[in-house]
């Protein structure tokens, strides 16, 4: 398994609790579960379709081309304005 964190409502939380008391499970049970719902009703990412969604998103973002590499300068400089 990979670990991660998410962010979450305090009512998902207050709702994901509750539900994982009555199953007697954790609640990262209780997500994975949930996501297994949601593929299985999506299903399969086609990667294809994936590739163009990207190809599609080129061009369409604004901001300036060097943000990921200066994105640090560019935080000092919006709290100085």
């Amino acid at each position: 398994m990979i670990r991660t964190q998410i962010q979450l409502t305090p009512d998902q939380v207050r709702w994901l609790k509750q539900k994982a008391a009555d199953e007697n499970t954790s609640m990262a049970e209780v997500i994975r579960k949930s996501l297994d719902i949601i593929m299985d009703i999506n299903g399969p990412i086609n990667p294809v379709d994936q590739r163009q969604k990207a190809k599609q998103a080129i061009g369409a973002l604004s901001g300036p081309r060097d943000f990921s590499e200066n994105h640090d300068q560019y935080l000092a400089d919006a709290y100085q304005k």
